[in-house]
């Protein structure tokens, strides 16, 4: 089980990721549609402004069941451990131990 303060941090991330992502797309937009290179500049200036966890980059995938963040499935959203623990409990439609 991860600790408690890194899943709130991931969880305060998300959150921020949410809050400022029309902002982020907007000023990313108009930094392409711009040519001179002082408009760009301050364009830049603002998106660097933005706080810097409500980029999408630093969002880190987490097991939903224990909060581990290595070995991580995506389809289903678990680490390994659990996967493994599921599958053999039958609990994962379509899984299958293959040995």
């Amino acid at each position: 089980m991860a600790k408690k303060s890194l899943i709130e941090r991931e969880k305060k991330r998300q959150r921020l990721v949410r809050k400022y992502r029309v902002m982020r797309e907007y000023l990313k937009k108009k930094e392409k549609q711009v040519f001179s290179l002082e408009e760009k500049s301050k364009i830049k200036s603002k998106l660097q402004s933005l706080p810097r966890n409500s980029a999408p980059t630093r969002l880190h995938r987490r097991c939903v069941l224990t909060g581990r963040s290595r070995g991580i499935y995506r389809d289903f959203g678990l680490c390994r451990h659990i996967i493994r623990e599921k599958a053999h409990a039958c609990l994962l439609p379509g899984i299958t131990k293959s040995s």
